[in-house]
């Protein structure tokens, strides 16, 4: 096979030997694309490379890499990662319309939203399904989580939008993100670099890339620190990531991915709103019996059992994550004839966990398979141009969790042991997609998926008290089957206009976390789970009527169907999921990028949520009185309004000042209530970023490019909040009449701050 001119694989570059696994070929987009929509059309261009590593000319098609009729947004480097210190994923996802971030447990630990979809959650990634140059890491049970994911090591991320049940399958009622690593080629040697800054942040990391012959291989390490500008929020990651590929013939390709991520973060407390407005980073709450106004302390047993308690803070109870998540998966990719590519890959992805914060502590380990193997042809039907796609996908995850109370001092003690869980789930389904050149400007879709899920399991929870223990055991046994249909429709007048209307439906099952909390917010049974849908419609509109001016627009109307709910019953129980029956997310989306004179660029993204339950009275009780609320009308908690990014900047294209630039950023989210009574308000925000770039080839040096930047983060210095967790609304055990706002506001566990002003800066070197 000839090398392509300039991809000879540096001596300095890391060798390393390419195991025979499964693989395909990677999507070769321009690095520097930004967020907006992007629409191929059957028929009028050949589709791009296999989803997967960089390859030679003439790898398979792949409906994936070029959805025809998705809303698909796909975020470069530039402005986002190339030239400035992003720490994590979530300062680089609000580049696209409909996104929202929210601050979890840990540095890298952030809370991605599509459509508000997961916007409730403080934690672990729902309702998407994300992956990573085409391998899945999602877990089978639906959780995802990017501790593992350091922007550095990214050349693209897609970011799919609405239902995506037909072609991703179980989970993805609210979209997907596609990661995309660096290619060897890309690197073409090594690079290493650091950002140092504020609040002890530093990230020291390296990247190694190559291609020679068949093998092509790229390696991404880093080491990132951070002491935190709240009270007790250090945090100390490490990540290793792996792209390899070998490439024997024309038609077979094989590719490995690895990734391993170690984490040790300790955690703050979340505060209720009150505690929040008097001291929001929780700075002077060493101890509990000199701590400061507005400092959060939980409640723990004296004995970690039952009885007396002590309040303690959060370095008190020495709250933390000491976590590992180790992928490996392979591929192979095989080109049956010109048209005609099959797939397969496997993968093992084991999340093992130690988190002893608040009022308990889990330690458990998650190990999960998946496989997939899909089929793409590239043929005529009728005398009509189309791509057809066909899945077949079989996944399955052990749970194993043993939960804790907390002791208080002397560090994460444990106290008695309250839940111990064992749980398996599988999930067997198929996807088959096909997209049809109707004519030079119409091109239509149609696709279907059909999934089961198979849940077993039980939990054995524990009560004490000085007449002994109590032991009282929950089981699932439960099958779902779930079928989702999709249907689109491309209209392409000429090269500057694209119209493009979709329905699609979306499904994700209950996973056995959920089923085994009950809304006391303690371990249980909640077994009544029932399987999350949505039907949503989409109306969108992409232009360029300049070659520098793009401009896009689009609608959407979602019909859920027994939404996943999840809140906070009070300070230090667990968050507990339950089913709305009815619920509507509606609203618009809007992208824009103008290079609007030489050097100049403004890129804007905004997104316009309107979330409401239409059916779902709620039952709360107090001692020995019970009420209904019907809430009906009421918004959807945790889902702002509104989210826009807006920024303008500009590079210095030529002259001895060439790579020399600079930009402004604000992003603006609106507020949005934390209970389903409406009561309570967390206020919105805007944060305005300032960065300086320089980037310029350095001739004559064993180096070969020099990048320097620094930015200045939240410059207005704003308080605001980054995290907040929904609240459980109650009524009085006295009256039977619902508590109003100011027993929510004083309600502790919710609330994280953001950073205040901040000042980071880097360099990287590429030899």
């Amino acid at each position: 096979m000839p090398i392509l001119p300039g991809s000879g694989l540096r001596p300095r570059a890391l060798a390393l030997l390419l195991t025979l696994l499964p693989g395909t070929a990677l999507a070769q987009g321009a690095p520097d694309t930004i967020a907006l929509d992007e629409i191929a059309v059957a028929g009028a261009s050949p589709p791009g490379p296999a989803f997967g590593v960089a390859a030679p000319p003439g790898s398979g098609p792949s409906v994936i890499e070029h959805p025809v009729g998705e809303v698909v947004t796909g975020i470069g480097r530039r402005d986002v990662i190339a030239n400035r210190p992003a720490t994590s994923v979530g300062q680089v996802l609000v580049n696209s319309p409909g996104v929202t971030m929210r601050q979890g447990n840990g540095p890298r630990d952030v809370v991605v939203s599509i459509r508000g979809n997961n916007a409730r959650s403080t934690g672990v990634i729902k309702n998407m399904v994300v992956l990573e140059d085409g391998f899945v890491v999602t877990q089978p049970d639906g959780a995802s989580r990017f501790d593992i994911a350091d922007p550095r090591a990214y050349s693209r991320i897609d970011v799919f939008r609405g239902p995506q049940s037909p072609l991703f399958g179980n989970y993805a009622t609210g979209g997907a993100l596609a990661f995309r690593t660096r290619t060897g080629r890309e690197i073409d040697g090594y690079e290493i670099g650091i950002d140092a800054g504020s609040f002890g942040t530093l990230n020291h990391y390296v990247t190694v890339g190559g291609a020679s012959g068949p093998s092509e291989v790229s390696l991404f390490a880093s080491d990132f620190r951070l002491n935190g500008f709240q009270g007790h929020a250090s945090a100390d990651t490490q990540t290793v990531n792996l792209l390899a590929s070998y490439t024997p013939s024309p038609d077979n390709r094989f590719t490995l991915k690895v990734i391993n991520n170690t984490l040790d973060a300790d955690l703050a407390a979340r505060s209720s709103l009150a505690q929040y407005r008097i001291n929001p980073y929780q700075r002077g709450c060493a101890s509990a019996a000199t701590a400061a106004a507005g400092c959060t302390t939980f409640n723990l047993f004296r004995n970690g059992a039952f009885g007396a308690t002590v309040p303690v803070t959060a370095d008190e109870g020495a709250f933390g994550r000491t976590d590992r998540r180790t992928i490996i998966a392979g591929r192979w990719e095989h080109d049956i004839d010109a048209d005609t590519t099959w797939r397969t890959q496997v993968g093992f992805d084991e999340r093992n966990f130690d988190q002893p914060f608040y009022t308990s502590s889990s330690r458990g380990s998650y190990p999960s398979y998946n496989v997939l193997s899909d089929i793409t042809h590239r043929g005529e039907m009728f005398g009509l141009p189309v791509v057809g796609y066909a899945a077949f996908s079989y996944s399955a995850i052990d749970n194993h969790i043993a939960l804790y109370n907390r002791a208080p001092y002397g560090g994460p003690r444990l106290g008695a042991l309250t839940s111990n869980q064992e749980a398996s789930q599988s999930n067997l389904g198929g996807r088959a997609r096909a997209e049809v050149a109707l004519s030079e400007q119409w091109t239509g879709v149609l696709g279907v998926s059909a999934e089961n899920t198979w849940l077993t399991g039980r939990t054995l929870t524990y009560a004490y008290s000085a007449a002994g223990t109590t032991r009282a055991l929950a089981e699932i046994d439960r099958s779902f089957l779930n079928v989702a249909p999709e249907l689109a429709l491309v209209y392409r007048p000429d090269t500057a206009w694209a119209f493009r209307g979709r329905v699609a439906a979306g499904y994700a099952t209950p996973a056995a976390s959920a089923l085994f909390v009950t809304s006391a917010g303690v371990p249980g049974n909640n077994t009544d789970l029932r399987t999350q849908t949505n039907l949503g419609f989409d109306l969108g509109v992409d232009w360029s009527p300049l070659p520098d001016l793009r401009l896009s627009l689009t609608g959407f109307y979602e019909f859920f169907r027994n939404e996943f709910v999840t809140q906070s019953p009070g300070a230090g129980l667990l968050s507990y999921t339950f089913n709305a029956p009815a619920s509507e997310h509606r609203g618009i989306e809007a992208g824009a990028e103008w290079a609007f004179s030489p050097g100049w660029r403004a890129v804007t993204a905004y997104g316009l949520n309107d979330q409401v339950y239409t059916r779902y009275v709620e039952q709360l009780s107090a001692g020995s009185l019970t009420a209904r609320f019907d809430r009906a009308g009421r918004l959807i908690p945790g889902v702002p309004a509104h989210q826009l990014l807006a920024r303008i900047g500009y590079d210095q294209p030529s002259g001895p000042l060439k790579g020399l630039g600079a930009f402004v950023e604000a992003v603006y989210q609106d507020g949005f209530f934390l209970d389903n009574a409406n009561l309570l308000r967390a206020p919105g925000y805007t944060i305005v970023n300032a960065n300086i770039h320089y980037d310029t080839d350095l001739i004559g040096s064993y180096a070969k490019r020099l990048s320097l930047y620094v930015e200045m983060r939240n410059i207005l210095d704003m308080t605001y909040i980054a995290s907040a967790q929904p609240l459980a609304n109650s009524i009085s055990a006295v009256t039977g009449l619902q508590n109003g706002a100011s027993v929510l506001a004083t309600t502790t566990g919710s609330i994280f701050a953001g950073a205040p002003r901040s000042v980071i800066g880097g360099m990287k070197l590429a030899f």
